[in-house]
């Protein structure tokens, strides 16, 4: 996992990306299509047409960083809107990156009262 520092944002980008892009392709994406400034600090999260990887691009404030990870099994759980971003929690991004469905997480059970 990326260790998020506090305060950073993610956002992830809705729809499918050319996973053939790379750092200059995909923050050129984030200034031109998602009109945000991919030196912000913020983390980026794009997906592929087949769902099974995942590029995060995500400046430090020292230099830009891009993360890849692809599935071996299973997809990652995209939005349906077709365009535009959405903001996502630090934790959030956590199940996404580990497959889980995020938008209905399976809480664990809690008691009602004690006793």
């Amino acid at each position: 996992m990326i260790p998020v520092p506090p305060g950073v944002r993610v956002w992830l980008a809705t729809g499918a990306t050319d996973m053939r892009k790379g750092m200059n392709g995909l923050a050129l994406q984030v200034q031109q299509a998602l009109e945000r400034d991919p030196h912000a600090g913020d983390l980026y999260v794009f997906r592929g047409r087949r769902a099974d990887l995942v590029k995060i691009l995500w400046h430090d404030g020292l230099g830009m960083s891009l993360y890849a990870k692809r599935l071996e099994r299973g997809r990652f759980v995209w939005p349906q809107a077709k365009e535009g971003v959405v903001a996502l929690t630090p934790a959030t991004l956590s199940m996404l990156l580990e497959g889980i469905d995020w938008r209905q997480p399976q809480r664990t059970w809690r008691p009602e009262m004690a006793g």
